[in-house]
């Protein structure tokens, strides 16, 4: 598994956008500057609708005071489904929806999970704190849990820094 001190490795996620498919490979994405990574387990399920991704939105002005230029999220979806999700729950800009689509990426980072018949290969819940290039903190969420991927708990250790 990825920790906290190693570069981020290169790969490949995708997005929905404006001009079609885009492709990024995160670690050019996120080579300069400050950046968060977050990962859920599935686009429209209860958690991560409804407490996760927006927890992100509704701080992202006060984790961009704190030196973050861009927010990340991560599924292991496809660009179609991120899109989806997306305009379903009203995201502008403020948080970039990220697709995994067959889970290689979080499988590189060692932070995929393996739910069966449920879904199959999906990620597990993560938050990362991204500076140039490197993993500065690496926040992993016990299964079921949702406290350490947190927005609130990313800001509260960003503002704990200053």
């Amino acid at each position: 598994m990825i920790k906290e001190n190693d570069l981020l490795p290169s790969g490949s996620l995708t997005s929905k956008g404006e001009l079609g498919i885009q492709h990024y490979d995160p670690q050019e994405l996120f080579a300069k500057g400050t950046h968060i990574l977050f990962a859920v387990p599935g686009a429209f399920t209860p958690t991560c609708s409804e407490k996760h991704l927006p927890g992100y939105v509704s701080l992202a002005n006060e984790l961009a005071e704190q030196g973050v230029q861009s927010i990340n999220c991560v599924s292991v979806n496809d660009a179609f489904v991120m899109k989806a999700w997306g305009d379903h729950l009203g995201i502008g800009d403020e948080v970039r929806l990220l697709s995994d689509g067959n889970g290689e990426y979080s499988q590189t980072l060692g932070l995929a999970n393996d739910t069966g018949a449920f879904g199959g290969i999906r990620s597990k819940r993560y938050a990362m704190i991204i500076v140039d290039g490197i993993v500065e903190h690496l926040f992993v969420e016990d299964e079921k849990q949702f406290e350490v991927s947190a927005a609130k708990y990313v800001l509260n250790v960003l503002k704990s820094e200053q």
